[in-house]
């Protein structure tokens, strides 16, 4: 008999990226039936994913429709997510779980103390670690993400650049976010002629009408078009540029070149570009030596020391190389 199995990660939207190799293991391996719980903000991300059968928004959750689902018998929810609110979800439904760990405690304890070491193991692989039960394994495919067979790349038309490359502006918190002033910097350093696109939501439109109304060869999309559209523009560019952010998985999704620039956060968390067994053509920029990174697993509104240091410290002309070195690699 099929399995029915419930996934719940209710965000973000790296986070929801990160959880497509266990989608795709579990329908091509299990040939399961798969529904997933998120917030409804971010159900855009799986909206055209051909392997889930239901999408559940988390705040549609009334006692009713958790009735519903307890009603459906699963067997079996996988709770990628591991919080109160995804730990009561499971406790009302009531079916058999898996629950992933977070290793919170041990990453705590590399924020305090920068001490012990944390695992060198990617979230994905820990994903699997925790379904390892099952019987699957990861095929080594990387990360998957569908986007909306009905649009198109609002960049790709008359008069407009062939070649070009993406800079993300967006991150969750602030101390991820690649500031202005160092924007204007790396852009400063291309060349002239390098065709350069802003991606971003709402909250970054105004930060990229001001960096894009200081150069010719810089769009910007942030806050005009959807993640889909944004995703599709990142599809066809040459190399994207990133914070730790949610179109760096995209990105890794689609199988582009990648520059990332970490902030208050580290790889060593375990949520760099993944590309499985694929080959993979990205490079992580940090500054080192930083005593008070990293600062936090997930960011602040602003650098608890004030100095920025991890962000306004990169190495400019170091990352042009870097973009140069791609493009040239790519032609």
């Amino acid at each position: 008999m099929r399995k029915k199995i419930l996934l719940i990660r209710l965000s973000s939207i790296g986070d929801i990226v990160l959880t497509s190799p266990i989608i795709r293991a579990l329908s091509n391996q299990l040939n399961a039936e798969l529904h997933f719980i998120t917030k409804k903000a971010f159900n855009t991300v799986l909206a055209y994913h051909p392997k889930i059968k239901s999408l559940i928004n988390y705040e549609d959750l009334t006692k009713e429709k958790i009735s519903e689902l307890s009603s459906e018998k699963f067997d079996l929810i996988i709770d990628l997510h591991n919080n109160l609110r995804s730990k009561n979800l499971i406790r009302q439904i009531g079916a058999k779980s898996i629950t992933f760990d977070k290793i919170n405690i041990r990453k705590w304890m590399f924020v305090q103390f920068k001490y012990p070491p944390l695992p060198e193991v990617h979230i994905v692989d820990r994903y699997f670690d925790a379904v390892k039960s099952l019987g699957i394994e990861n095929d080594g495919k990387g990360l998957d993400f569908y986007i909306d067979p009905a649009v198109t790349n609002p960049i790709l038309k008359e008069n407009s650049p062939r070649i070009y490359i993406v800079i993300a502006l967006g991150a969750a918190h602030k101390t991820k976010q690649i500031p202005e002033e160092k924007l204007c910097e790396i852009i400063e350093k291309t060349k002239d002629d390098l065709s350069i696109i802003l991606i971003g939501g709402p909250a970054e439109a105004e930060l990229g009408n001001r960096v894009a109304a200081k150069y010719v060869n810089v769009k910007n999309t942030a806050g005009k078009v959807s993640i889909h559209e944004s995703a599709a523009i990142i599809r066809d560019a040459k190399l994207v540029l990133t914070p730790d952010t949610g179109m760096m998985h995209i990105a890794a999704a689609l199988k582009k070149d990648i520059i990332v620039l970490w902030g208050n956060t580290v790889p060593e968390f375990g949520m760099y570009p993944y590309f499985g067994k694929e080959k993979s053509n990205f490079v992580n920029i940090e500054v080192s030596d930083l005593s008070c990174r990293p600062c936090s697993k997930i960011g602040h509104k602003a650098c608890p020391k004030g100095h920025f240091k991890c962000m306004l410290a990169q190495d400019s002309s170091m990352i042009v190389e870097k973009i140069e070195q791609f493009i040239d690699n790519r032609n």
